[in-house]
């Protein structure tokens, strides 16, 4: 029996299904009267048809709600109703146990295990059912043991009762193929041959469960469930395998747990426990040491040589080392084929922690982007399903969770596939990392409060509202925080920071803390920062510039270098524009990246209509900014070139040719004045921010219309072009409109009247457009904690020195947006949603009352913005298509953009070339 969404039981409201076993199906579920999340398990109807199983059931299942353990998950008693019998559980959000795990944190979630199984002994109730799947870790890092106690209630405890049907490892499809091969494996020899069983069954099975976290393969094996069972009566265990640095106490324990004479089997799982501390106190205090983790090393090297992966080396493999000293392994440097369904351009895959999976974007059905997998040992992609739009993708600390952004939200998914989870809205993010604590620090840009409160944000990640990190009151109002990641122990984070919004070379590496607030400078001259712990306390701080990855020595704890930085790898693919470098690295020392240095990428403009249709608008691709159409729709005004050398253009598209206009660097926002002869401009010089008056022919001189040390964003003109409304960022109120009259007597000699503010609110408000009639002015607005489109009346040209407009104001967009434009017939508004898509409200007008209808896409087709606080799409005079940039990223050379590098032992490389020293 499968339940949808909304079905009732009792108080409880179905919300979505969560797994399904021999013991029934599991949801996810709202109790109504308690306010809670709860998880519904409803029982198998063989169980509920037999009165003598489920009134036995019944008595057990109060002696289990009895059991009142932090590492046990609860149950909360049992729900009759018409769909049946279901219990009602403690529901437990995290992930179930997949290894290898380091020495360390096994012995940690054994001991807690051991915890939960000996509070259950204690009082007579044995599991039965002890598995990976039934050990649940939450984000927290809390153990939680599910199911305890269901096996036992459901198999009868005479001495005589052999059937298997009654053990939850054989029922529920038996009989198929890989129903239950993953359970099989964990059943005492005893259970498996019917014998009676008692609590030494659970010791065989945690010693199993043990045995599996710290090698990460299965102990017992075979194609069929016979065969793993007969495995389990007679096969070898070879205590070989355990990894080299693995405790005698500890061997000594699972020779004991994993004895097939239960009388000679450990009989308590207290005494477990207390051989766990025991090791525990002596991995801590340093007395034990631990060798390398062989399963990591054999996860890659075979597949490597072998060319599973059709991997080929690239010109010298082995380096030949210049250094006296011996290394440990030598660098090895691979190429991978992603496929021919990767995305193309300026993205990369992420990397696992153990350096088993990556993760990057791929054309799905129907071309849409969405994430998919692959192990590094196999050669099948498998597409995520639900991520769909998805982008920068980064793993969870212990890898079995992806964090991604999509449509304009935060999400997670399982990296097997399974239920998306929303964690929050976002706007235009630049980096997420996910730290061990159970929280994800975001960089956002592009709007109002993150391009002048730097953006970063930090989010619980099972949901919730984000928190701003830190203050940054005193830092420049255009700084800008990107490509976070948070440091081990989770209570620093290190970001790149850039007070210029189009280059990236002359960046910071900063790391503020998490607790406090406090921000330090770490590197001078970088970007897109990365912590590498390549030893045990002191490890490396890598970082790009000019297409050259650096690294430095790098003091954690104290957030110090520890000596001169040196170039360990050249020709290094990024993304100047936006501070990215096209690499990741697994905490295992595998380096994946992109090749082709840090040349500016160009892109085209390109007509787009509602259809999806484009069409080249300019003959070639450039390092383009803020197209803008002129009032005759016959020219486009645009910033163009890198930040330093960046000037105004103004195209002809009637004569495809190109004028430049501006000669000073640094120009950038031009704005067409309707007489469509004249154009306002933003110029940046020595922490000066102005606004100038030009004419589109390039004659004459500029004329400063305004100066402020806060920066100036031109936003748009009333229709008889005698009143400028303009942006102006603040650290107080963030971003204010405010509105600059006009004498135009003379054109060519504009006299500018006294500024006058329009909103000037605790909240920040940018990027306003008046109507074609002059009586509206739509606007962004943060004031209910997310970016959205409003309308108001619009002031006067007249009324600008004092004169208030009719008080009135209407929310547009419901989900997020952007970028407001005006359609010249009156009757349509267009804005640019969370997920990048354009968006159309007809509207009209009933006295001063302004009537919005309902939001709708106006084209499926997603836009690209190219950098912080610039348009990047203008709207034509007949309403029917934008100039705007396509969304694909494509780098200058895309011949080998289907392939990514390798670079493994990369971190013995960094201990030579950077010995860290004591």
């Amino acid at each position: 029996m499968s339940l949808s969404a909304g079905t009732k039981l009792g108080p409880y409201e179905i919300l979505a299904p969560i797994g399904a076993g021999g013991m029934g199906e599991v949801y996810r579920a709202k109790d109504t009267k308690l306010e809670r999340e709860v998880a519904i398990k409803v029982l198998p109807a063989a169980l509920a048809r037999d009165p003598e199983r489920l009134a036995r059931f019944e008595r057990e299942a109060k002696v289990l709600a009895s059991l009142n353990h932090p590492n046990i998950a609860q149950l909360y008693g049992i729900e009759e109703s018409s769909m049946g019998r279901a219990l009602v559980m403690e529901l437990v959000p995290g992930h179930t146990l997949k290894g290898p795990f380091e020495l360390k944190e096994a012995l940690r979630i054994a001991r807690l295990v051991a915890e939960a199984l000996e509070a259950a002994h204690d009082k007579g109730i044995i599991h039965r059912d002890l598995k990976p799947a039934n050990i649940m870790v939450t984000l927290q890092g809390v153990v939680k043991v599910l199911d305890f106690g269901l096996a036992a209630v459901t198999q009868s405890s005479d001495a005589c009762d052999n059937n298997p049907s009654n053990s939850p490892t054989l029922t529920m499809g038996a009989t198929q193929a890989g129903m239950i091969l993953g359970t099989a494996g964990y059943m005492s020899p005893e259970q498996a041959a019917g014998q009676p069983v008692d609590k030494r069954a659970d010791i065989w099975a945690f010693g199993v469960v043990l045995w599996e976290m710290l090698t990460g393969r299965h102990l017992f094996t075979g194609d069929t469930a016979a065969h793993i069972l007969a495995d389990v009566l007679r096969g070898p265990i070879d205590f070989g395998q355990l990894p080299a640095g693995t405790p005698t106490t500890i061997r000594n324990l699972l020779r004991r747990c994993l004895n097939r004479d239960v009388k000679k089997r450990l009989r308590d799982i207290g005494e477990a426990r207390i051989a766990i501390e025991d090791s525990l106190s002596g991995v801590q205090q340093g007395a034990e040491t631990l060798a390398p983790s062989g399963p990591q090393e054999r996860s890659i090297l075979p597949w490597a040589i072998a060319g599973v992966l059709a991997i080929t080396l690239t010109g010298t493999a082995w380096f030949a080392y210049r250094a006296t000293q011996p290394v440990e392994k030598a660098l090895l440097r691979l190429n991978m084929d992603l496929g021919p369904d990767a995305v193309a351009g300026y993205t990369v895959p992420a990397i696992s922690p153990d350096g088993t999976r990556l993760v990057f974007p791929v054309r799905g059905a129907g071309g849409k982007q969405q994430l998919a997998t692959r192990l590094l040992d196999q050669t099948t992609t498998i597409p995520l399903p639900g991520t769909e739009n998805a982008a920068q993708p980064f793993f969870s600390p212990d890898g079995q969770w992806i964090g991604f952004f999509a449509d304009g939200k935060l999400r997670r998914t399982p990296i097997q596939g399974g239920t998306v989870l929303t964690l929050c809205d976002v706007q235009n993010p630049s980096g997420g990392s996910w730290g061990e604590d159970g929280n994800i620090v975001m960089s956002t840009f592009g709007t109002a409060e993150s391009l002048l409160e730097g953006g970063l944000w930090r989010v619980p990640a099972i949901g919730g509202k984000p928190r701003q990190v830190g203050e940054q009151i005193d830092r420049p109002v255009l700084d800008r925080y990107r490509w976070p990641q948070v440091l081990p122990g989770a209570a620093t984070v290190l970001f790149s920071n850039s007070a210029s919004g189009a280059s990236w070379e002359d960046a910071n590496i900063e790391a503020q803390s998490l607790t406090t607030g406090v921000i330090k400078t770490v590197v001078r001259g970088g970007y897109f920062g990365r912590y590498l712990r390549t030893n045990s306390r002191m490890g490396h701080l890598v970082y790009v510039h000019e297409g050259t990855l650096f690294a430095v020595p790098f003091d954690p704890a104290k957030l110090e270098l520890r000596g001169a930085a040196v170039p360990v790898l050249e020709d290094v693919a990024a993304d100047v524009f936006r501070g990215l470098a096209l690499l990741d690295v697994s905490q295992n020392g595998y380096l994946v990246y992109r090749t082709g240095g840090g040349a500016a990428r160009t892109y085209p403009v390109v007509w787009l209509e509602s259809s999806g249709k484009t069409q080249p608008l300019l003959p070639t691709p450039g390092v383009y900014y803020t197209p803008r159409i002129s009032p005759d729709g016959q020219r486009l005004a645009l910033a163009m070139g890198p930040e330093k050398g960046r000037d105004i253009y103004i195209y002809d598209m009637a004569r495809a040719t190109f004028s430049r206009i501006t000669f000073n660097g640094g120009a950038s926002r031009p704005l067409w004045n309707p007489d469509g002869r004249h154009l306002v401009y933003r110029l940046d010089q020595a922490g000066s921010h102005a606004l100038w008056w030009l004419r589109a022919d390039g004659a004459g001189e500029p004329l400063r219309l305004l100066e402020d040390k806060r920066p100036l964003l031109p936003d748009s003109f009333s229709p008889d072009g005698r009143l400028l409304v303009y942006n102006v960022g603040d650290q107080v109120t963030k971003a204010d409109i405010w509105n600059l009259p006009l004498d135009l007597t003379d054109p060519e000699h504009p006299k500018p009247g006294r500024p006058v503010p329009l909103l000037v609110t605790k909240d920040a408000e940018a990027e306003a457009a008046i109507s074609p009639d002059g009586r509206w002015v739509s606007y962004l607005s943060m004031a209910s904690g997310r970016a959205e489109i409003f309308v108001r009346h619009a002031p006067s040209s007249g009324g600008a020195q004092g004169g208030k407009s009719p008080e009135g104001m209407w929310q547009i967009s419901n989900g997020g947006g952007t970028w407001s434009f005006w359609s010249r017939n009156g009757r349509e508004l267009f804005y640019q949603s969370q997920g990048q898509r354009i968006m159309v409200v007809p509207y009209s007008v009933m006295g001063d009352s302004f009537v919005a209808g309902q939001p709708r896409v106006w084209s499926e087709t997603p836009t690209r913005q190219v950098a912080p606080g610039f348009p990047h799409l203008d709207l034509a005079p007949d309403g029917k298509r934008f100039a705007t940039f396509p969304s694909t990223e494509t780098p200058n050379d895309d011949k080998d953009s289907q392939s990514v590098s390798f670079v493994l032992n990369f971190f013995d490389e960094l201990r030579r070339k950077v010995p860290t020293g004591k």
